[in-house]
């Protein structure tokens, strides 16, 4: 260090201290050193040994990310899709690193909002770290989003379901919510094996937290079983096609129709409307996503009167050839009145299910003991389950015989006093067309009939299909179920609608069930138009009809053999081919 003696006459003479000079070489030797050591230190992490560096960075932008599972489709008998999941991106953000800058209405227009609209969003969200802006867009507009690179935007993959066929199967294939998560119908009961298990990816992202190199596989994603269903799409088409034509015509509230193969149970085709589009959530209505042909009951009306007879054969005390007088038209059973429209005299069974006698019916229910009519009708599946597993399935009401008193017994003989789902008495129509044997229902494809119940000896069945036969002859209630080409058994019912206090006098529900081809049923169907307010609301008039046009059509899509061709008018009906 120099030193200048301010009492000097020469301002530029300096005079050096010794002690001084000594202090500042030992100053820039500790500098020197210093730098030295910093050098070494650097060379050394970043040259000759960089892991460590590297582990920390890495352990700063390493992440694991959840990877969706894809979600199994479901298909038809045939193979045709009727539930499918495609590839989607969701854009979400961290409020608390986002920084949008002058890009905000580019931003806005690419996720489908209104600059103020996403202002509102992103000002009410300012304190939360994770946001979703917008749910399962087209993947290529996400990657437009991408590349703006913008600070706390991130993506995330997702699927989203399609239904292809829209609301024709709707109700039966329900629907998923936006996280892939089964809601209704056969998406609900079966989300365990549709879902799949979903995977863990482990990448490295850079600052702006955008993902650049995969590192490793923790858990590849496994995908969902797919399922086929005993659906078939074209029947499905017809039934939907021809109910919904069916209810507008007639101004119903509702419709149902269960279509099964009687020899398998399985479901053929389901339809009900009004319907809903699962591919449209806007415009969901609950009242119309019900499938009310398996979660709705009703009084069956005549429609039990087949199952009277079967019990009245299978006790022993009534023969085909049986006949019951039916004279004056009306009979007293207690403080109560059964009545017929008409006098019919006296009557056997055939003429009993001819023109739907309520008399005979209960006095074949009264003449029998009440454990076999009960027996009958809960060996045949009403008042249980199906075990179909359908979400929200109706178990319908069959009381024990023991609550019965004479007045329930006789009601109940022609439909009134017990409940059930279309579902219900579409399973035990099959069970007639299928020589008594009762067949589990199901909507997965099978080629036989798993767990069979002989229910109604094979005799008894045969004599009864043979009697519905009349119900759709020019003498009975339902000629308008005929099939040209095929013979068809089948039975009608016209219900009074039960409300507070009694029954409705304006408010019906036209049935028709049968079976065909009658000689050898392959199909059984049960038809129910819910409160036709157009004038008509007969079975006959309002069901039977739609009875007759799908199962034309399935007759001839399944290749069924006529049976019966000495029907008039059968080679020009067979040219014009499906309605």
């Amino acid at each position: 260090m120099n030193y200048v003696n301010p009492h000097s006459k020469d301002k530029a003479q300096k005079v050096v201290v010794p002690e001084l000079a000594g202090r500042r070489r030992f100053i820039l030797a500790c500098f020197m050193l210093a730098m030295c050591a910093l050098i070494y230190r650097t060379v050394d992490l970043q040259v000759t040994n960089n892991a460590y560096l590297q582990k920390r960075g890495e352990a700063v932008h390493l992440r694991d990310i959840k990877l969706p599972a894809y979600r199994g489709k479901i298909m038809d008998a045939g193979g045709h899709v009727l539930a499918i999941s495609a590839p989607v991106s969701s854009v979400w953000i961290n409020p608390q690193e986002l920084e949008i800058g002058g890009k905000k209405e580019e931003f806005a227009k690419l996720l489908g909002l209104k600059v103020s609209t996403l202002n509102r969003k992103l000002k009410k969200t300012a304190s939360r770290r994770f946001v979703y802006l917008r749910r399962h867009m087209d993947p290529q507009v996400a990657s437009l989003i991408d590349d703006m690179s913008l600070p706390g935007v991130y993506l995330q993959k997702e699927y989203k379901r399609y239904y292809p066929d829209g609301e024709v199967a709707a109700h039966l294939i329900g629907f998923t919510n936006i996280d892939d998560e089964g809601q209704e119908g056969l998406e609900l009961a079966l989300n365990e094996q549709l879902k799949g298990v979903a995977g863990t990816e482990r990448v490295l992202r850079d600052g702006k937290r955008r993902m650049v190199k995969h590192v490793d596989d923790i858990r590849v994603p496994i995908p969902g079983q797919d399922i086929q269903l005993s659906i078939d799409r074209r029947l499905q088409y017809l039934a939907y096609r021809e109910l919904k034509a069916a209810v507008a015509q007639h101004k119903a509230s509702a419709g149902s129709l269960v279509l099964l193969n009687s020899q398998t149970g399985d479901v053929l085709a389901v339809a009900n409307q009004p319907a809903f589009n699962p591919n449209d959530r806007s415009k969901f209505q609950a009242s119309h996503m019900r499938n009310r042909a398996f979660v709705d009951v009703f009084e069956p009306g005549s429609t039990m009167k087949p199952f009277t007879v079967v019990a009245g054969l299978e006790s022993g005390l009534f023969d085909a050839t049986s006949v019951i007088d039916t004279n004056p038209g009306y009979m007293r059973v207690g403080r109560s009145q059964v009545r017929d429209h008409r006098n019919y005299g006296e009557v056997d069974l055939a003429k009993l299910l001819l023109k739907s006698s309520n008399v005979a019916s209960a006095k074949i229910a009264l003449s029998i003991p009440p454990e076999g009519l009960w027996g009958m009708l809960n060996g045949l599946g009403f008042g249980r389950l199906t075990g179909l597993g359908f979400p929200g399935e109706a178990r319908g009401k069959l009381a024990n015989y023991e609550q019965w008193q004479p007045i329930e017994t006789a009601t109940l003989s022609f439909g009134y006093g017990l409940s059930m789902s279309a579902l219900q008495l579409a399973q035990g129509y099959a069970a007639i067309a299928n020589d008594g044997l009762l067949c589990p229902v199901d909507v997965l494809k099978s080629d036989q009939c798993s767990d069979g119940v002989q229910v109604i000896s094979p005799a008894v069945a045969q004599d009864v299909r043979h009697m519905l036969k009349g119900v759709v002859s020019k003498a009975g209630t339902a000629p308008r179920a005929r099939v040209h080409g095929y013979t068809v058994a089948g039975k009608t019912g016209t219900v009074k609608k039960a409300i507070a206090g009694g029954y409705a006098e304006d408010k019906y529900l036209g049935i028709f069930a049968g079976m065909a081809p009658a000689t050898d049923p392959k199909l059984a169907m049960v038809v129910v138009i819910d409160e036709p307010k157009a004038g008509d609301y007969y079975g006959g008039l309002v069901a039977a009809p739609l009875f007759a046009r799908v199962m034309t059509g399935a007759l001839r899509l399944m290749n069924i053999a006529p049976d019966d061709l000495e029907q008039p008018a059968i080679v020009a009906s067979l040219d014009r081919g499906i309605r």
